[in-house]
């Protein structure tokens, strides 16, 4: 059967099968729940008019993947100085993207600091950030340093109190700031607050309000050791002028794949594309598999794309999944940016990355507190956080 006929298979069955509404805002009362609380040091900031830098404002990326954050921090016009990642992978995709980056491929436990970062000094550091693994870190494993589930956080942690960057950004998922009714948030606070950081915040900011076509909400924890304000960037789009997937994606090709760029998709049989046809938006081929082979609406931004061993989601209107730069536009990866490995490797560093375009919203809103620092710091040093904040920053 010609792909064409597939094709117009899928429109009538489309026309067939009722189609599913979207679901949106799952996170919507975590949002307005933090957006609620009195946080003094917690502020948004506009960043559609960036503010240049008056220095060299450099970060250090740990866990960072294959960089999305430390793409998007770059974009801002920060400077990454180094970076650390145990999977060899996505080492390999961080080095060809970032050769100038320090990188350290390997266990973060066997880091050290001094050796690692020789030549560079640790005031010279402006930002530590990262995303430690959200299973990393317990209650109960605080007690227990050599407890499994607590080591990477507090790994996390080490370096920030070794190197004490002006300003820490920490990214998880937003299910952490719920798990154990809010203990692991709390206990994340006051892990920071012991080293010197006392007033973090955390908010949960949703991709597709920062021009991401796809729905991803992260927590976002951004803590100061100056008694500064917290700067969160100010979301840009409404939903009625969300992204939507096609614009991201339909200038590819819709069945040529492009290995140089890594526009590959799961290969399909002529059988497996019929049935892919007859999957209306927001359904699954499988019933008991629901978190792969979706199709996608148009007009929206994508669901939030995963790997899921090459069971990625479906194009919204061709009968195939999605590829891995198809993926790559979604999470706001320039084409530029090349990921190293097989098609699935490539998607599993996609799926597991931090926005692109996300990260350097985050960046930007960092600037005019980071270039306001030394001021602040020296000029309001015997008053609270609060007036501080209100002196420089109103």
């Amino acid at each position: 059967m010609a792909q064409g006929t597939i094709f117009l298979e899928a429109l009538g069955s489309f026309e067939n099968h009722k189609e599913k509404k979207p679901k949106l805002g799952r996170y919507e009362k975590i949002k307005e729940t933090l957006k609620a609380e009195m946080d003094a040091y917690k502020l948004f900031v506009d960043v559609r008019q960036l503010e240049k830098s008056k220095q060299t404002y450099n970060f250090i990326d740990l866990f960072c993947g294959a960089g999305g954050l430390t793409q998007g921090m770059k974009q801002a016009g920060l400077n990454p100085v180094a970076s650390v990642e145990i999977s060899p992978i996505a080492s390999a995709t961080h080095r060809r993207n970032f050769p100038h980056c320090r990188h350290f491929c390997g266990d973060i436990t066997s880091l050290n600091i001094k050796n690692w970062l020789e030549g560079i000094k640790y005031e010279d550091i402006h930002i530590v950030a990262g995303g430690p693994p959200c299973q990393g870190f317990s209650v109960a494993g605080r007690r227990d340093p050599n407890d499994p589930r607590n080591i990477l956080f507090r790994q996390f942690v080490r370096v920030v109190a070794e190197i004490k960057p002006l300003y820490v950004v920490m990214e998880n998922v937003p299910g952490i700031l719920t798990m154990q009714k809010g203990a692991i948030m709390n206990a994340i606070i006051e892990a920071f607050a012991e080293i010197g950081y006392p007033n973090m915040s955390v908010m949960v900011l949703e991709a597709a309000e920062y021009g991401v076509p796809q729905f991803r909400a992260r927590a976002i924890f951004i803590a100061n050791r100056l008694g500064l304000p917290n700067p969160y960037p100010k979301p840009q789009l409404t939903p009625e002028c969300y992204i939507p997937i096609e614009s991201a994606i339909s200038d590819l090709p819709e069945y040529t794949p492009l290995p140089e760029i890594n526009h590959e998709w799961t290969r399909h049989s002529k059988e497996f594309m019929e049935r892919l046809a007859k999957v209306p938006a927001g359904g699954s081929l499988y019933e008991t598999f629901y978190d792969a082979y979706k199709r996608q609406y148009k007009g929206l931004p994508s669901m939030t794309v995963k790997e899921n061993h090459g069971g990625t989601h479906i194009h919204p209107y061709l009968n195939r999944v999605i590829s891995a730069r198809e993926m790559a536009r979604l999470q706001t990866f320039p084409d530029s940016f090349i990921f190293e490995g097989t098609m699935k490797k490539a998607m599993w560093q996609i799926g597991n990355a931090v926005p692109p375009c996300l990260a350097e919203c985050i960046g930007r809103a960092l600037i005019p507190f980071l270039n306001n620092s030394p001021i602040a710091f020296q000029s309001t040093s015997n008053l609270t956080g609060f007036q501080a904040q209100s002196l420089m920053f109103d």
